[in-house]
Parts: C-alpha cells; structure tokens; sequence
C-alpha cells in the first residue's frame, strides 16, 4: 500500500489543479493522497470528488505555517474542521501576511535591477488564497529572470536573500493546539529540512508532545538525509509518536519531489486515523471530515 500524506495543488503554491493531482496520483501507483495546501482548505471537496471517481484513497489535511524563536517551522494538520473560528482566524491573518507582503518582496527585487511587477506576480496565482513566495519565483520564471523555483529562492527569496520579506506565522505549539481543538491530527513537516533543523531539536518535539500533544513527525522526506531519516525514526519511536513520509509534491514547482518518491508505512497511517477518531471524540462540536478509503 503506497500513502503519500503531504502534497500541494494550485490552491496553495503547487501547479496542478486538484482533480490533475488526484489523477496524477492514481497514474502514479499511489492508493492514499494527502491534500496539504498551505492555510487553506479550499481543495478539499474537489479532492473529495476526485478521488471517489478514480477510487483513490483521500485525506484532508492542511499545512500551517509556523514559527519558532525566528525560524520558519510546519505544521501538517489531517481530518480537521478548518471552519473553527480560532483556527480560521488565524488561517486567514497568514494568508493576509502572505499577500500583503508581495509588494515589499517586489520592490526589494526592484532595488536591485530584477525587473519584477506585483500584477505578473498576481497572475501566477490563479484560484489561490494563498499567495507566497513560489508565486513570485514562478513570475521570475515567466519572465526569464531565472530557470526554476530553486534558483530563484537561492538568488533572491530564500531567508536572507535580497528579496526575503518575513509574515506573520503561528507559535507551533499554539498551531498544535488549534488541530486538535478542530478535531485533527497535527504532524511536525519536514523537521530537519530547510532551516527547521535549527529548533526543532529532540528536546523541542519533545516539549511539543508533552505540552501539546503533538501527534507526529514527517521522518521520510526529500529533504532530509538518510542519517537525519534514521534519527528522526528514533526520536518518534522514543517518544511512541507516529512517523510519516511523503513527497511534499508541488508538480512542476519542485524537482526530485515526485508523487509517491517518499510513503507513509501502513501502520503508520493506521495509528494516524486512530488518533483522528480519538481527536475528532475530544472535539465534539467539530465538524470534522471523515478520509475516503475505498
């Protein structure tokens, strides 16, 4: 059984339309499908369709943006109510620092000679509320400034770089708490990837599981190495927390992340659904989304 549980459409900063990626998914061998997008959830009932047609299994999920003393960390929250009010609102605040920032990330480029307007920005995220960075890299893109998404965070949008603007991100542990007041399961993404390695230490997932019940951690990525993979499984282990793995897909936005490249063991995803049933009873007022599993 191949479960891939975190992967990004056109609704947040992928390239395909959610019914393609489903497709996608099924041409891929996969059997279950994670929907991811980041602070929203606006792919769901499309998802939901999809996959009932192509007999492809579907989980809900969202992928929240967080920080941690500075650093940019994610949270992966599955079989939640996204229409809790806390959470909503705070969903809502991100996606509006999202957006608000793009001028500033275009003058910042404009400084600096790259030839860059907010509207060619703006036409690269088509049907999203969720606009961000992969938005300004495919515009980059488009207009020749760069080959691909890589280079153009590497050159200009990466933290650091000229064309790096910060927005506003949840505290992980308050992120952890709104999933599980929704009903929903919430799994640290990709902890050892990017510049999430820097807090999210043993002692810091730790912490999250202890004060806030943090369900799990995304072990399998492609950004993590085999060694960080076989420390991570044990840290999870050690804390009888669930471990994941998943392709973090974005379509043509992001290389060497194909459908399916990383997987979630099944009784891994077993343990995830028994925690969503125990989450979903704690939360009884939550209208929480049952996965599709044919």
């Amino acid at each position: 059984m191949r479960i891939d549980l975190h992967t990004h459409s056109n609704r947040s900063d992928g390239t395909d339309p959610v019914d393609v990626l489903i497709g996608h998914a099924q041409q891929s061998g996969l059997d279950v499908i994670a929907l991811t997008d980041h602070d929203t959830a606006d792919g769901w009932a499309e998802g939901r369709i999809a996959a009932e047609r192509l007999r492809v299994g579907f989980v809900p999920g969202i992928e929240i943006s967080c920080k941690l003393n500075g650093i940019s960390v994610h949270l992966l929250g599955y079989l939640l109510d996204p229409s809790r009010p806390e959470l909503a609102e705070e969903l809502r605040v991100v996606r509006d620092g999202r957006t608000d920032r793009i001028p500033s990330i275009v003058a910042r480029l404009n400084s600096i000679g790259v030839q860059l307007t907010v509207d060619e920005v703006l036409a690269q995220a088509t049907g999203t509320p969720s606009i961000g960075r992969p938005h300004v890299a495919d515009a980059l893109v488009a207009n020749g400034t760069v080959a691909n998404r890589s280079e153009a965070f590497d050159r200009f949008l990466a933290d650091g770089r000229a064309g790096h603007v910060p927005h506003y991100a949840i505290e992980p542990g308050r992120a952890i708490d709104l999933v599980r007041a929704a009903g929903g399961v919430p799994v640290i993404a990709h902890p050892w990837g990017r510049s999430s390695y820097k807090v999210m230490t043993a002692d810091t997932v730790g912490r999250l599981v202890e004060d806030y019940g943090l369900a799990g951690i995304e072990v399998d990525h492609q950004d993590h190495s085999p060694e960080s993979r076989t420390a991570l499984r044990a840290i999870a282990q050690d804390l009888g927390i669930i471990s994941t793995g998943s392709s973090d897909h974005h379509g043509a936005g992001k290389i060497n992340h194909d459908l399916g490249v990383n997987s979630t063991e099944p009784e891994q995803f077993e343990r995830l659904l028994d925690v969503a049933k125990a989450n979903a009873a704690a939360a009884p007022d939550a209208r929480v989304p049952e996965a599709y599993l044919p």
